[in-house]
């Protein structure tokens, strides 16, 4: 009964005239009036925004808000993988010999989130990162490490939450949402920086130009709260020992460290 009602309720919340409802009333001049209850409410730290808050025209514009230069530091080590976004660290575990990794109880397909069995596959056994972003965080999303772009590909046409109960009651919301991905080769192997939409189409906005990615650099935005998936390939990094999940993560925070092709 539980599972029904969060599933409809899931369903209800992310159709496309409540979703259409939502993003005009968040884009819209009244909408600013939200923004001060909206920071108080989620806690948001208005010291760090680059823009006061007053000066934001619509809730929308505040969702995507900038930060003031130097208010996340990036790990500099040339080894380090970082935390692309601001979010809370909800998983990290390995990718099966049949292309799933499971979380809060249920499998979810690297084919279907990928798109193909050859984009896949080459996950198999590797590492995973699963970041949450909830509607207080900062929103903007950040490259994890450095390296060349080998491949960018946008799969999916609608979207469910990817809250706690998104991901407990839902479709597959983490292979089936609406998502961009990006493929990166770096100094140990290849990554898929896999950007989950959870509300509606657009939601995820790139800003990325070029082949080369720097560890660091702004990539993409999400228009609400969303999930980062990072996948790696096999005995290409080392996760940091000492990760207790779920814990909140800056953008710039290291979660592991490529292991050296040699090893």
């Amino acid at each position: 009964m539980i599972q029904w009602f969060y599933r409809n309720l899931i369903e209800l919340t992310n159709g496309r005239w409540t979703s259409f409802l939502l993003k005009k009333l968040a884009q819209s001049r009244a909408s600013r009036l939200f923004i001060p209850s909206f920071a108080k409410i989620y806690k948001v730290n208005v010291h760090e925004m680059a823009t006061p808050i007053e000066e934001f025209a619509t809730l929308h514009d505040f969702f995507i808000r900038k930060l003031k230069i130097g208010a996340r530091t990036i790990d500099a080590r040339v080894n380090s993988i970082v935390s692309p976004v601001d979010a809370v660290l909800e998983d990290i575990g390995s990718i099966s010999t049949e292309l799933t990794l499971t979380v809060k109880g249920k499998q979810y397909s690297v084919l279907e989130m990928l798109g193909s069995d050859d984009k896949a596959r080459k996950y198999m056994n590797g590492t995973y990162f699963l970041l949450y972003l909830s509607p207080s965080h900062y929103h903007r999303i950040h490259s994890p490490l450095s390296g060349k772009v080998v491949g960018e590909w946008t799969l999916g046409k609608k979207s469910y939450p990817v809250n706690r109960h998104g991901l407990k009651y839902g479709r597959d919301t983490l292979a089936k949402n609406y998502r961009k991905i990006t493929e990166v080769e770096h100094d140990s192997g290849v990554a898929a920086i896999v950007k989950v939409g959870a509300m509606f189409v657009n939601s995820i906005e790139s800003i990325h130009m070029g082949e080369q990615l720097e560890k660091g650099e702004e990539i993409a935005y999400f228009t609400f709260g969303s999930t980062v998936i990072l996948l790696f390939n096999p005995d290409s990094i080392e996760p940091v020992q000492n990760h207790v999940t779920p814990r909140e993560v800056r953008v710039g925070d290291v979660l592991g460290y490529m292991r050296s092709k040699q090893n």
